[in-house]
């Protein structure tokens, strides 16, 4: 029998990818949301944003799509241009963010001296041949470097080493709960930041003009999309097999930053809690896990909530949070009779409606 050759500075098999739902595998919020583009945030898939400047004409749909590759992942992002942008602004920029903790950063040891370098790893395809730009920002010091890749009709995968940035010792990266860095795929930008050099020999204090130079638009035609999956960082300048990871423990990672209540039943529980007047009762939910910061609540429409006693059910008119802690979600309900029995125990649940969903937030 012969021993299979190790290697003893190899990444360890587990934990090595520092990309939190790089699969793409979990979508919590929805599976496909269209009309993406007047506004940032996080639309579909958990831990990848949309980030926009100056508003363009440039509309999307972003999307879960079970389209990934063979052996990666079944599941993949795509965004589908539904409006193209025929005349772009200065201060344009179409973004796929994904903010990492600074705390999950510390194997980096960025800005001091060992600072090692870093390898990023993701699939992707279009419609078409574009060339596009992967930026290393670093959010504490405001440090960046740009790569750039390019897209054909087939599933590519690119592997993108940043070098170490051992800087003057001054900048290296929080070791707290706050943004540590951000991979941000740039897929359209104005002259703003594409007026420059682009920066991909080192890490430079950022220089808007060189962020994004050489790039094409991803709204250059309503007949382009574009997909991506697999996306991993790890240290060191070799990029590895991508980590395949078990799904529930990529939701309960997920589950830091952000969770969704609701949606299985038409009168499904949320939580249970008591009458602290007749007009106003108090739940509380024990979180499945401690979030990122003390998160804050919204609701689907409060109409679709019920404090239940008794058998009967009183709708609310208002839910807020109330002393939230970062384990514990506790929430204040209003009726709008006074209906309820001080002290008596209820629960909060959706008034015979599937749309009642609870938002907990507690993102970069």
């Amino acid at each position: 029998m012969t021993k299979a050759r190790t290697n003893a500075s190899a990444s360890p098999a587990v934990g090595r990818n520092m990309v939190i739902n790089g699969a793409m595998n979990v979508a919590q919020r929805s599976a496909s949301v269209a009309a993406v583009g007047a506004t940032s945030g996080y639309f579909t898939l958990d831990r990848f944003r949309i980030f926009l400047g100056t508003t363009s004409a440039g509309r999307l749909t972003m999307t879960q799509t079970a389209d990934g590759p063979n052996g990666i992942s079944a599941n993949c992002l795509k965004l589908d241009c539904t409006t193209a942008d025929a005349s772009i602004a200065a201060g344009e920029r179409l973004i796929i963010q994904h903010k990492i903790e600074a705390q999950n950063l510390q194997r980096i040891g960025k800005g001091v001296a060992g600072a090692k370098q870093t390898t990023v790893s993701f699939y992707v395809k279009a419609n078409a041949s574009f060339t596009f730009g992967l930026e290393f920002f670093q959010s504490d010091h405001s440090r960046q470097c740009t790569k750039l890749f390019d897209t054909t009709t087939d599933w590519v995968r690119h592997e993108i080493t940043f070098p170490s940035d051992v800087d003057d010792g001054s900048s290296p990266i929080g070791d707290d709960n706050g943004e540590g860095l951000v991979l941000q795929f740039w897929l359209h930008a104005g002259s703003t930041y594409t007026g420059g050099t682009l920066n991909t020999a080192a890490f430079a204090n950022s220089s808007n003009a060189n962020r994004a130079v050489g790039i094409d638009s991803f709204f250059s035609n309503d007949a382009n999309n574009f997909f991506i999956t697999g996306v991993q960082m790890e240290v060191g300048p070799v990029a590895t097999e991508f980590e395949q990871e078990d799904f529930g423990v990529t939701l309960r990672k997920c589950q830091r930053y952000f969770q969704s209540y609701g949606g299985d039943g038409a009168f499904e529980r949320f939580g249970t809690g008591y009458n602290n007047s007749n007009t106003v009762a108090r739940t509380s939910i024990n979180s499945p896990v401690q979030t990122r910061a003390v998160p804050t609540i919204s609701v689907s429409d409060v109409a679709h909530f019920a404090v239940t006693a008794d058998n009967a059910n009183t709708q609310c008119t208002a839910i807020i949070a109330h002393n939230m802690s970062r384990n514990i979600i506790t929430l204040q309900s209003t009726v709008g009779s006074t209906a309820l029995a001080s002290g008596e125990g209820i629960q909060l649940m959706a008034n015979n409606s599937t749309a009642a969903r609870l938002l907990v937030d507690a993102e970069l």
